[in-house]
């Protein structure tokens, strides 16, 4: 009995400790972990216009694209689209739905949110048909994946972040796509 006390304390003294020095790290203003991405694959879609739902969003029809990475290779089909949401800072969020075909005839689907902080000269480049780069805005989405291949199902398993390559006002956009490990 006298041992189990010993027990109880001593794990109560290391969560204590533990709880210390987490504070200790977050008061500190630093990190208490890290994140590192391994590249999935690369994904263009092509864009229709955008259909103006009301001032604040916006519907885009993707109709076609493809993905490409290491271990991946497919083509986007329909029904795929972003409904995209104009919050008034002019920040716009994505909500984007997709149906990937791998080249071996698997079906993936793949869904995200994500934010694109655009200033107003990037709003009038893309009015003028310009294409904008990674390195103009802020551009990032959150893709998961759901599918029932044995083959793929390893992205079932994956929480994924996108950077924006290239975009083009009913055109295209093109994400480099990175597993968060």
């Amino acid at each position: 009995m006298k041992s189990s006390l010993r027990l109880g304390f001593s794990v109560t003294l290391s969560s204590i400790t533990a709880f210390f020095l987490t504070a200790s790290a977050l008061q500190a203003g630093g990190p208490t972990t890290s994140v590192q991405t391994e590249f999935l694959m690369t994904l263009y879609a092509t864009l229709e216009p955008a259909q103006v739902v009301d001032g604040t969003m916006v519907a885009v029809n993707v109709p076609t694209g493809w993905v490409e990475g290491p271990n991946i290779k497919g083509k986007i089909l329909p029904p795929s689209g972003d409904w995209g949401h104009i919050l008034p800072s002019g920040v716009f969020r994505l909500d984007v739905r997709a149906t990937i075909q791998t080249d071996d005839g698997e079906i993936i689907f793949v869904s995200y949110n994500g934010v694109w902080r655009r200033s107003k000269e990037n709003v009038e480049q893309l009015s003028k048909g310009q294409t904008l780069k990674s390195d103009d805005c802020y551009f990032f989405s959150a893709p998961t994946f759901e599918t029932k291949s044995q083959k793929y199902g390893w992205l079932n398993e994956v929480q994924a972040v996108g950077k924006m390559v290239e975009i083009k006002r009913g055109d295209h956009v093109t994400y480099d796509i990175f597993a968060v490990k």
